[in-house]
């Protein structure tokens, strides 16, 4: 009896629901044949206030499935009076500015609702002018990305702008263009929102799929001048999406190889080669075809993911052979023309650092992006080719942009392995750089590091420099390839003031204050054991090109740096020393060596400033 009773409960209310629906759509009808616009709006905002108040009734309890059922019921009402032959055109114009959004929002619901709005969307498509539909679509698009739900209903909303695109007669590149933004912005809103992971990813990339093979099917019929504009559209269009498909996928990266090739198959139709991708001179080409003379800050906005897009989509090339068979690239040429040109190495290792600074994309493409890297430097001797004194400065702040991303990286990477290939990569592209400019680099990288065992790392790197310029100073007898000044000027680019100034930044803080222990503990290590070599090597080859064994400077170095420092370990120590805690002990242990070192110090300046030579 009770079951009967529910029973007729739910179908009293989904028949209720279908009659207050009828009637609805019957004011609609009516209304637009008065003069009274004001009150077809009322009637239309109550169709989907209505519309909106179902939707939301099945999404808020996704267990209900008399709520699903309902919702499946007005979707199809709604099918069947839009339909009707007897439905006048000023009707359906009407509605197809409401509507679209509010039919999509169902799509969450259930498989049968997302067709059926698909299908509604559809209908209005095709019956309404696409000049209309296109910023009615973008406009419910734009509006619906920040809801729970927006991966579900975005779906029939990107398959009408696939279907749109197709249909416009005239002014295609305009309209396109005006409509990828939003496209791009809200996919990549939705995917690092949503927590529908992978499957429902699938499902989205697919339908934005869709839009570029439109964009395609709607370049092949265009003349070359509006063709080669739309053309570079689908490209940029292309690459972001490459980069949000990279930074999105939380599944195991090798399961979206096959959206990544699908991607790829539209890059050589955009004349976007690999070589062009990873030196960035293919995105500048079709920016400055987008924007032209124009500052469009739009598309100025979407460049940092376009480049990342631009360079991952190489990286996924020389991760699966069958991504590079799509693009139609031979990697090995590409990989050749990068070792043997180092301006183009150069541009490559500045896209990378898109890779290496982003930190949502996964460390497996990190992993392959950082073999790419050693593998374009194996073998290169470009610091011994000729040329070493020309101008390249202008591509000095890419590369130091690029080896502080790396820095990041190996910083934060949590494999062991990964972090040594990182360390690898960058002492390569180090060693890439002329030497009359390697120590500014450092010491840039040294002065914008907050990190004290990535410091000790790059102040480690220093004195390795400085050892390998003594030893070249030391064999510069035998030497007959460069004019004695050049070899005095290649041999002493690391042995000069710059170097007691490092020591300083470390050990003297700008701010005034001792550096903080132990928590810099590691960079004041090696601030110590630089200094300490760097005044034993001056002393015993009785030379001074860093000014380190001046009286004013060794002077300078007792008060000013090393006095301080002691009374700061020794008052950190005695802190720690009557603490048997586990944290008082790690203590102690780390700053035993700064100590020894901090001693030795000491000892050998005052040892200098009694007996000056």
């Amino acid at each position: 009896m009770l079951t009967e009773s529910a029973d007729l409960r739910e179908s009293s209310s989904a028949q209720s629901l279908k009659i207050r629906l009828q009637e609805t759509l019957t004011l609609c009808s009516k209304s637009t044949q008065g003069d009274d616009s004001g009150q077809t709006d009322n009637v239309v905002s109550e169709l989907v206030y209505f519309l909106d108040s179902v939707s939301d009734a099945a999404l808020s309890d996704p267990e209900n499935d008399d709520a699903k059922k309902n919702a499946y019921e007005v979707l199809r009402e709604i099918y069947k009076y839009l339909s009707s032959a007897s439905l006048d055109q000023e009707v359906i114009d009407v509605l197809s500015f409401k509507l679209p959004k509010a039919v999509s929002m169902f799509a969450g619901v259930s498989d049968s609702c997302l067709v059926t709005s698909e299908s509604i969307i559809d209908w209005f498509i095709e019956m309404c002018n696409p000049r209309d539909m296109l910023p009615v679509l973008c406009e419910a698009l734009s509006t619906s990305s920040g809801t729970d739900t927006a991966s579900h209903h975005i779906a029939p909303l990107l398959s009408g702008l696939s279907k749109v695109f197709l249909s416009i007669k005239r002014c295609h590149f305009e309209q396109v263009k005006e409509a990828v933004p939003v496209i791009l912005d809200v996919l990549k809103a939705v995917c690092s929102e949503s927590d529908d992971g992978p499957t429902q990813f699938m499902d989205l990339f697919d339908r934005t799929i869709k839009i570029a093979g439109s964009i395609h099917a709607v370049c092949v019929k265009l003349e070359c001048n509006v063709n080669g504009k739309l053309r570079a559209l689908l490209g940029l269009y292309v690459l972001y999406i490459m980069a949000i498909v990279s930074v999105s996928w939380t599944d195991k990266v090798s399961s979206c190889l096959p959206l990544v090739s699908q991607l790829s198959h539209f890059l050589p139709y955009c004349s976007l080669s690999y070589l062009g991708l990873i030196t960035g001179s293919d995105v500048d080409q079709i920016t400055s075809i987008i924007v032209g003379d124009d500052d469009d800050d739009v598309y100025l906005n979407f460049l940092s993911y376009v480049k990342l897009g631009s360079c991952v989509s190489v990286i996924w090339g020389f991760n699966a052979d069958e991504v590079a068979w799509a693009a139609n690239e031979n990697l090995s040429a590409v990989k050749d023309e990068l070792r043997s040109n180092r301006i183009n190495r150069w541009q490559a290792v500045g896209m990378l650092k898109h890779i290496f600074s982003s930190i949502n994309l996964p460390w497996d493409l990190k992993k392959h992006t950082f073999d790419f890297l050693l593998c374009i430097m194996d073998g290169n001797t470009s610091h011994k080719c000729s040329g070493e004194h020309q101008d390249n400065s202008i591509y000095m702040p890419t590369l130091f942009a690029a080896l502080q991303a790396i820095t990041l990286a190996i910083i934060y990477t949590p494999e062991t392995v990964l972090r040594k290939n990182a360390y690898e990569a960058f002492k390569k592209v180090l060693a890439d750089i002329p030497t009359t400019m390697r120590f500014d680099i450092l010491q840039a990288l040294i002065t914008n590091c907050d990190s004290s065992s990535m410091i000790a790392v790059l102040i480690d790197l220093v004195r390795d420099e400085m050892c390998l310029e003594s030893l070249q100073r030391k064999s510069v007898g035998q030497s007959e390839d460069l004019h004695p000044e050049d070899q005095a000027r290649e041999n002493t680019v690391f042995w000069t003031a710059s170097v007691l100034e490092l020591v300083e930044l470390i050990l003297k803080p700008p701010k005034g204050a001792p550096p903080s222990l132990p928590e810099f503990g590691d960079a004041v290590l090696s601030a110590l054991n630089l200094y300490r070599f760097t005044l034993l090597a001056e002393a015993s080859d009785k030379t001074n090109y860093t000014g380190v064994m001046s009286k004013n400077s060794l002077q300078k170095a007792y008060n000013e740096w090393l006095l301080p420092l002691r009374t700061l370990v020794i008052g950190v120590m005695a802190e720690n020393n009557n603490d048997y805690g586990q944290f008082a002990t790690d203590i102690v242990c780390a700053l035993n060596p700064v100590e020894l070192v901090l001693y030795r110090c000491i000892e050998l300046v005052e040892e200098k400033l009694r007996h000056p030579t």
